[in-house]
């Protein structure tokens, strides 16, 4: 099995739990991951992040492989960018 053909069938919910598996060494239910669950878990997280999600959050993997890691300012300005609305001066009110 390709990874493309196992990065097809994991839903978003299944990344989710996943996650959750690498950041907090457990599973949703509270039961512990073996080592081997949680290195499988980062390798299926990561291949997840550059090829399917193509996140551009702070630090995640790049379509290429490589780690992508933004500056605040560069945060800042993404963030900015995609949630203004209107601005005002304080005299304009």
């Amino acid at each position: 099995m390709s990874i493309e053909q196992l990065l097809a069938g994991v839903t978003p919910e299944v990344f989710e739990n996943l996650k959750y598996v690498v950041e907090t060494g457990k599973w949703q239910n509270g039961r512990v991951a073996t080592q081997e669950q949680k290195d499988n878990a980062l390798q299926l997280v990561i291949a997840y992040q550059s090829k399917i999600e193509k996140s551009t959050q702070h630090f995640t993997i790049g379509e290429d492989g490589e780690m992508v890691v933004k500056s605040k300012s560069e945060l800042k300005k993404e963030f900015l960018a995609a949630n203004d609305i209107a601005r005002f001066d304080e005299n304009d009110i």
